[in-house]
């Protein structure tokens, strides 16, 4: 969802500075940790001697009130997609949680998927590829007829080990693996479309 359909980074940036500044440590290196790993293993680098559940708790609050205030924008491309893809035909695999996919994408006016695979779906997270398999299982669709569209190493990893076609969007140079590398969105969009609409 961030960084493929909704660009969220400055919201992500914001939400860990203040979740840093509320343990006194540095926003950079915090985010730098968090941009790789899901919550818990941030925790466990970052803030070691930590209760990671209020940890945890913390970072909710602030993601929480970010969803109901802050400024979100769709990628180019991303209303386009979603709009002309049949619905129970595709599935969001996020490391978020499902209430705050329906509020984000309420805030963009995209529309929300009947199969959301979230971070209290699965307990082992993107590089696995546990999340890509689940949302195919929910989905009626093989793996191998299914195609995973991911802006970040970790999920093209997952959607690989998962057996599936990957392709990459809105990054400047290819994520290491992906079968197909668009910089923006919008440039994969008839692709994605087309791709969706061959014959299996």
């Amino acid at each position: 969802m961030d960084g493929t359909l909704i660009d969220a980074v400055s919201n992500q940036r914001r939400v860990w500075a203040a979740w840093a500044e509320r343990y006194g440590l540095d926003a950079d290196e915090v985010y730098e940790v968090a941009l790789r790993t899901r919550p818990t293993e941030t925790f466990a680098q970052v803030a070691a001697d930590r209760d990671p559940r209020e940890c945890l708790a913390a970072l909710h609050e602030l993601e929480d009130e970010d969803v109901r205030s802050g400024a979100y924008a769709a990628f180019d491309g991303a209303s386009e997609l979603l709009h002309a893809l049949a619905p129970g035909s595709w599935g969001l695999v996020t490391s978020n949680y499902a209430h705050r996919v329906r509020g984000r994408f309420a805030r963009t006016g995209l529309p929300v998927p009947d199969v959301i695979v979230d971070a209290a779906t699965v307990e082992e997270g993107k590089p696995s590829p546990v999340p890509y398999l689940r949302a195919a299982e929910r989905l009626g669709a093989g793996p191998g007829d299914c195609l995973v569209v991911e802006d970040a190493p970790s999920g093209v990893r997952a959607g690989l080990r998962a057996g599936m076609t990957v392709w990459g969007v809105n990054a400047p140079v290819p994520v290491a693996g992906v079968h197909r590398h668009f910089p923006q969105l919008h440039e994969a969009t008839p692709h994605i479309l087309a791709f969706t609409a061959a014959p299996n």
